[in-house]
């Protein structure tokens, strides 16, 4: 600060030190440059407990509520947040992991909890917790679609608008699935459909022998990733995700598994269905639109599937669901060339020409 009482002797010699001087009080002078820089911790940590965390939760806050699912790898939890009161999901993964796949488990994880859509089940972080892998989730209160029989087709294509809306995500992301079906749909009292379950299973999927793979994921994999001489050995995951849609929404609308094999049947009998019968069709009893849209789903070449982003313009999607708005799936000139695709493909010809033994396809390339 310059002095309040210069010495009288030394004038001259001052009149050279305020020059600098000069530009020192300047920025101490605004006071709104000062405001935001202490950022004190303790004000923030007071104010955080009034609301949920940005960062992952810890696991000491958490209460087991109840049991809501088990399968062969791993249990799901209800838990409670006790200081907010929220409600999660805690999936406890079984198995004693490798460090290495540990680390791999965390590293992926936190690309999860980036994942941001209405249509995807939250990540909120993972614990490594007496051994057992724990992957903090949202919250379901409806459970999954795993055995519903949905045979209205509006309530089909509004619930498949929402799986094709949460995969075009993920796919444009770069981010595969590998595990679409009923079981991994879950919905909420919104009548919100969710994608669950993905990231970690593929992590671990590829440290175990596949042949200890659960069958009910098996009955939803695409031909060629069971068969790997079809497609001349290459796999497509984002069509193989498709493949797994398709037969969940045909499940869905039929109730019952679509194949002529039971889904809880042996290895074999389920990789003869899918990989050397005809794919399913919808029954003639359902609308041209449904069963085309099957159709663009279940097609037994990779190439020959429709892409997420495509499937959300089949007319099945968008004259069941009014006021959509899918302009967000792709940007720019490849909306403008998925539309077009769309616009140049012709439905599959009304049922009465079609011969009722015929169960070939046609292209739908």
């Amino acid at each position: 600060m310059r002095p309040m009482h210069p010495p009288p002797p030394s004038t001259t010699t001052n009149r050279s030190r305020r020059k600098p001087d000069l530009t020192l009080p300047l920025p101490q002078r605004d006071p709104s440059f000062a405001v935001p820089l202490p950022l004190p911790p303790a004000a923030t940590s007071t104010s955080s407990s009034t609301h949920q965390p940005a960062a992952p939760l810890s696991f000491n806050e958490l209460d087991r509520v109840n049991r809501i699912g088990s399968g062969s790898g791993g249990t799901v939890y209800k838990v409670r947040h006790r200081p907010t009161g929220r409600l999660y999901a805690l999936k406890v993964i079984y198995g004693n992991h490798e460090e290495s796949v540990r680390r791999q488990i965390r590293r992926e994880i936190e690309i999860l909890s980036a994942v941001d859509d209405p249509n995807v089940v939250r990540c909120h972080g993972m614990f490594d917790y007496a051994g057992e892998i724990q992957v903090l989730l949202e919250y379901m209160d409806c459970g999954s679609l795993e055995g519903k029989h949905i045979a209205h087709e509006q309530t089909l294509a509004s619930f498949a608008h929402q799986i094709l809306s949460g995969l075009a995500y993920l796919h444009r992301r770069r981010i595969v699935h590998r595990d679409i079906k009923p079981s991994n749909l879950l919905i909420n009292t919104k009548n919100q459909v969710k994608i669950a379950d993905f990231g970690v299973g593929r992590i671990l999927d590829q440290t175990m022998d596949p042949c200890n793979s659960s069958v009910g994921t098996i009955a939803y994999m695409s031909p060629e990733r069971i068969n790997t001489d079809l497609n001349h050995g290459g796999y497509d995951g984002y069509a193989g995700d498709i493949w797994s849609l398709g037969v969940s929404i045909l499940e869905f609308y039929l109730g019952r598994f679509p194949f002529n094999v039971g889904r809880q049947g042996d290895w074999a009998s389920l990789m003869c269905a899918i990989c050397i019968s005809h794919p399913p069709e919808a029954p003639v009893t359902a609308s041209r639109e449904f069963r085309d849209f099957i159709c663009c789903c279940l097609q037994r070449e990779p190439g020959r599937r429709w892409t997420a982003a495509r499937l959300l313009l089949h007319p099945f999607i968008t004259q069941n669901n009014h006021g959509i708005n899918n302009n967000s799936t792709t940007g720019g000139s490849s909306q403008n060339q998925v539309q077009n695709q769309v616009h140049q493909h012709h439905l599959l010809p009304p049922i009465q020409h079609q011969p009722s033994s015929s169960s070939s396809y046609p292209s739908h390339g």
